[in-house]
């Protein structure tokens, strides 16, 4: 929806079930995003759980869990939506005098919007809800109630089995090619494909180093440090700002994508692209590792467009230091915006190398794996 069509604004306010005030220093440039004050929505939604009949605990419980970021990343975000339609289906009963085809449609697009308002949808779990939708309206009519449930459920798991799991796992079996001993491999942020591939690199005794690439304000990557040196990995973490410096000692670059356009646009955490271009100055070859089942057919050229912004609030705070205080009442300023951009798109010339779970494809081939795959059953 673009939220700076004042009609639609106002008939989804009404429709909403989390209340949402506007920001008062709005971003003009991105005004057709939705941007809100943070920090009301989840105390106002908690008071509320005895009062959301329609909504199933399960999809309450995931919806809480976006709002406070307990949930994140694409794979984590859209497994925890997933189950908890699993669970709405096992619970799930026709009304009287309806179909479950048509209700059930009904009742997954009335979570989908829950789910919206308490974070906006990424890309693949768009995919995702249309493979459930697609698979509620092929049930056959002959079937009991019991049984179209047990077949939703099914298809579900394995969604999440073929789609996710084993499809990271097929990624890590292509990468693994890639990493050699004495690499300097450099990730950015923290990637849960990525952390697999190097954890089995190092289990196959490949010597090699990783440099952590972070940046502010969620810095990701901390937790990825501390996750690979436990493992007795040699690693070195620096920040965003300091990656042209750190550049020329790498060998490769692994990143992790929320989606891949079909242009071969890389949709990932805002920074990516400075990570990518820096790399591709250097000639380091840069390895996208993204599953299939987020690929998409739509075509973006920029970061405006579509793009989630983030609480603007938090990169006005520098953790650990509480005398860097010159942001602390900005939004009193009416001439003074923060922007806090969640995503950023690379375009496909800095990116050598996208490795999915159906092999090591150039960007340019994008619009073949959505065309082809698409067609599957699983992919509609």
């Amino acid at each position: 929806m673009q939220f700076d069509d004042v009609h639609r604004v106002e008939k989804a306010k009404k429709r909403a079930i989390v209340n949402q005030s506007e920001a008062r220093n709005r971003v003009e440039l991105f005004r057709h995003l939705p941007q809100y004050v943070h920090g009301t929505q989840l105390p106002d939604l908690e008071s509320k759980f005895f009062q959301l009949e329609p909504i199933h605990p399960s999809v309450y419980k995931v919806g809480l869990q976006y709002l406070s970021g307990e949930v994140s990343g694409g794979n984590g975000r859209c497994i925890a939506m997933l189950l908890a339609f699993r669970e709405a289906i096992k619970d799930y009963s026709t009304p009287p005098n309806k179909t479950l085809s048509r209700d059930l449609t009904a009742k997954v697009g009335s979570y989908v919007s829950f789910f919206i308002e308490c974070r906006p949808l990424s890309i693949s779990m768009g995919n995702a809800i249309r493979f459930l939708k697609n698979r509620i309206a092929k049930l056959p009519i002959t079937l009991s109630e019991s049984e179209a449930k047990a077949s939703l459920q099914s298809d579900i798991d394995r969604f999440i089995n073929e789609k996710i799991v084993v499809a990271d796992q097929v990624i890590v079996s292509h990468a693994i090619t890639k990493v050699r001993d004495d690499d300097v491999l450099l990730t950015y942020g923290s990637s849960s494909v990525v952390e697999m591939i190097l954890e089995h690199a190092h289990e196959l005794g490949r010597k090699f180093r990783v440099i952590v690439v972070d940046s502010r304000p969620k810095l990701e990557g901390q937790g990825l440090l501390r996750r690979l040196v436990a493992k007795g990995i040699n690693c070195t973490y620096t920040h965003i700002n300091a990656v042209s410096y750190i550049m020329h000692e790498v060998t490769r670059v692994f990143l992790g994508a929320s989606s891949i356009l079909s242009n071969g646009t890389v949709y990932s955490r805002v920074g990516t692209a400075s990570v990518a271009m820096v790399a591709h100055a250097f000639g380091i070859p840069v390895l996208v590792c993204c599953e299939a089942y987020k690929f998409h057919e739509r075509v973006q050229l920029d970061s405006i467009c579509a793009n989630e912004l983030g609480d603007p609030d938090v990169i006005s705070k520098i953790p650990g230091r509480a005398d860097l205080g010159d942001l602390k009442n900005w939004a009193d300023n009416e001439n003074l915006q923060l922007l806090n951009l969640t995503y950023d798109a690379t375009p496909s010339d800095y990116v050598s190398m996208i490795i999915t779970d159906y092999g090591m494809l150039p960007p340019t081939s994008v619009p073949v794996i959505v065309r082809e795959y698409r067609k599957e059953q699983l992919w509609v």
